[in-house]
């Protein structure tokens, strides 16, 4: 284990904050774009600046290389149900289906839990869709073995999982837009890449005028995204997150450093891809599954800045940033943050924060 781990108990001590309820957004900004912007370690003044994310466009420039997680968020969260034995039913298991293992053999959680052989029907219409318990892994998870490829069919009868921390009521017609980004594309995550979530087409198209060109990779965003360090760091397990980078993605990586130009990480789990196909040379075209846990002590090596939101205490996340910009810098961000009323967690408010090695 890295000696920075143990480095990163004091850390994280140290970046340790209280926040209020009320300060957890449960809504969005409207327009996305117009959520706040604190940008963090620009320059040798390293001043904080209080923007809005619309100016994007006026803070980076012509050449700069944004990379997009373009992951989309599955509708996972399922209500399931024992079958019924001699005219007795059993009790309601709500189902987060995590990802897919294997072919129709999916990881989950279920809630309250069940053990191995038991079967659920999942979905209440009149077409239900049976899966049996076949195993537990080490995070309490269980295999879901279904008889058929259960994909096409969460459209109908699951749900966005949103974050816990958001109230959403039983109406999640709102949800099924604002909880993606504008440019998601491939299935696969259980959270969304919340940073991408202040875009607007509108501005995409504003960057482009401006001459920032742009890419993307994809994360699929596991449920570890929401898991506390609960004692040392050096103990922390990340969760595996399948990725992938496009020859293209790769190609357009390559030329950016090459020439000299910013490569921007749009959110945490887009320098997470970057760091796992990063190769100490270049960044790699292929698929994989990462478990990388940068904390301070580790060089980010491939963006120059980062877009991300405002995370929650004791979290890997944290520690990410703090790596990132520097622990100084994040201590005064957070505490600005939370000074000037600055809105957190997956639908608050962002930061642009420079790499403290570029």
């Amino acid at each position: 284990m890295p000696e920075y781990r143990e480095e990163a108990d004091a850390i994280l001590a140290r970046l340790h904050f209280d926040l209020l309820p009320d300060r957890i957004a449960q809504r969005g900004a409207e327009p996305r774009d117009y959520s706040r912007l604190m940008v963090v370690g620009a320059g040798q003044s390293q001043a904080v600046q209080h923007r809005a994310f619309y100016e994007l466009p006026q803070l980076l420039r012509a050449g700069d290389l944004l990379v997009f997680n373009q992951s989309k968020v599955i509708p996972a969260r399922v209500m399931a149900y024992k079958p019924q034995v001699n005219g007795q039913g059993g009790g309601q298991i709500e189902v987060l289906l995590l990802r897919e293992e294997a072919p129709n053999l999916w990881s989950a959680y279920l809630k309250p839990a069940r053990r191995a052989g038991n079967v659920l029907l999942l979905g209440n219409g009149p077409s239900k869709h049976r899966a049996e318990v076949v195993g537990t892994l080490d995070d309490g998870a269980r295999l879901l073995r279904f008889e058929y490829d259960i994909k096409p069919h969460l459209d109908d009868i699951g749900r966005l999982p949103l974050p816990p921390y958001i109230a959403a009521g039983d109406d999640d017609t709102r949800w099924q837009e604002r909880y993606q980004t504008v440019y998601a594309r491939d299935k696969g995550s259980v959270a969304a890449p919340t940073a991408g979530l202040h875009f607007t087409p509108e501005l995409l198209e504003r960057l482009r005028a401006a001459g920032v060109e742009q890419t993307a990779v994809t994360l699929h965003v596991g449920a570890g995204t929401f898991k506390p360090i609960k004692g040392s760091v050096a103990a922390h397990t990340m969760h595996a997150e399948r990725y992938s980078v496009s020859e293209a993605a790769a190609a357009a990586i390559t030329r950016a450093r090459a020439e000299g130009r910013r490569v921007v990480a749009v959110g945490t789990t887009t320098v997470r891809t970057l760091e796992s196909a990063w190769d100490g040379k270049q960044v790699r075209a292929g698929e994989g599954e990462t478990q990388i846990f940068i904390t301070p002590g580790r060089r980010v090596a491939v963006p120059d800045m980062l877009i991300t939101n405002f995370h929650l205490p004791d979290s890997t996340l944290l520690l990410l940033v703090a790596a990132f910009a520097g622990e100084d810098n994040i201590k005064t961000a957070y505490q600005m943050a939370l000074k000037e009323a600055y809105r957190f967690y997956s639908l608050g408010d962002a930061m642009l924060l420079y790499n403290q090695f570029s």
